[in-house]
């Protein structure tokens, strides 16, 4: 399809496990108010990357940050711009309100600057569309980063699945959430824009929607599904008067199979799980790191060992892909994979709203 954006720098399922490089990965930081954040800021102390500069408008949260990190006042910028003019960094990373992904890929694409976002891709299908034109147009890389590609029972699922261990794939099954994000103590600045209809798209059905959406079209090689049909619910209007705090999508295939997607801030716990079932066998991704195979029901189920080499996060894998290393299409960070994403999350909140099925084009 048309936004089906070819690219040759993305991953293969399987390499040598890689160290950081001798010198680490700069990057700079296209805002602070996701939480998400703190994950490469900890890399950041573990001496793993460097931060060259940051763009955060907002004073109070740069200088949280700044004090809480011990980093360098001079690395912090009010925006973008005025950063991209003083420094050149490897990639930009953003952690902003998923609806300015799209200015971010605006800035830095045309400077051939590589930019990684947080997941969802973006809040519409149009501004994702726009973005793998400028990636395409620019010849520089756009990746999207979720925290489940680096989960190494999702990475060993895939290649059982690759060599026919379960056979045809007949229905797909992910669970993700937890207790909601002010429940489980996320900070006002993520709260903020993750609960705005605008800012984020929606609620839990883009917040965590998306995960089942990636894995789903990883999965299938790429293909899209033929028609998407979704269920919304505030189940705490009280809590999350704006959004939905939970939803079910479902996507059918050409091939018959179905692919069931759960994603709620009301589950009693954290989840983040995969189950495929085949012709011959399921296979279950419980966590990170547990994988089962079920052949029969009744039967116990067989340990999978999920010890194989596999990248530990975005930055090793940035690291990797930004030196030149030549990846194949499909990754789950990929272009081509997240545009799939986006249309499959507007369609569900087309379905959502309409009450019927969104059969796509």
């Amino acid at each position: 399809m048309k936004h089906t954006v070819k690219i040759f720098f993305l991953l293969t399922m399987l390499f040598q496990h890689i160290a950081y490089a001798d010198s680490p990965l700069k990057v700079a930081v296209a805002g602070l108010n996701h939480d998400h954040v703190y994950l490469l800021l900890n890399l950041y102390k573990e001496k793993k990357v460097e931060i060259i500069g940051i763009a955060e408008a907002n004073n109070i949260l740069a200088d949280k940050i700044q004090t809480q990190y011990n980093l360098p006042k001079s690395v912090f910028y009010q925006d973008l711009p005025s950063l991209l003019k003083r420094v050149k960094p490897d990639v930009v990373l953003a952690y902003n309100p998923t609806n300015e992904h799209i200015n971010v890929a605006e800035i830095c694409l045309p400077l051939k600057i590589p930019v990684m976002v947080e997941k969802p891709m973006a809040t519409t299908l149009a501004d994702a569309n726009r973005i793998a034109a400028l990636s395409k147009e620019n010849k520089t890389a756009f990746f999207v980063n979720y925290e489940t590609t680096w989960y190494k029972s999702n990475q060993q699922l895939k290649q059982l699945i690759d060599q026919n261990a379960v056979g045809a794939v007949t229905r797909m099954i992910v669970k993700d959430g937890h207790e909601g994000p002010k429940e489980i103590g996320c900070s006002s600045y993520f709260l903020d824009w993750l609960t705005d209809p605008q800012k984020n798209g929606g609620g839990a059905l883009m917040d965590f929607g998306c995960y089942g959406a990636n894995l789903m079209t990883w999965i299938k090689n790429g293909e899209r599904p033929i028609s998407v049909s979704a269920i919304t619910h505030r189940l705490k209007p009280e809590v999350y008067p704006k959004v939905e705090d939970d939803a079910t999508i479902i996507l059918n295939y050409r091939d018959g199979s179905t692919g069931i997607i759960q994603a709620s801030w009301a589950w009693p716990y954290s989840v983040k799980d995969l189950q495929v079932f085949g012709t011959k066998a399921q296979l279950y991704a419980q966590n990170d790191k547990t994988l089962l195979k079920y052949v029969q029901h009744n039967d116990k189920p067989t340990v999978i060992p999920t010890d194989q080499t596999y990248f530990e996060n975005h930055i090793q894998y940035l690291a990797h892909v930004l030196s030149g290393n030549q990846l194949t299409e499909g990754d789950l960070g990929s272009i081509s994979n997240n545009v799939t994403v986006v249309e499959i999350l507007e369609a569900a909140r087309r379905s959502a709203k309409e009450g019927k099925a969104i059969v796509l084009n």
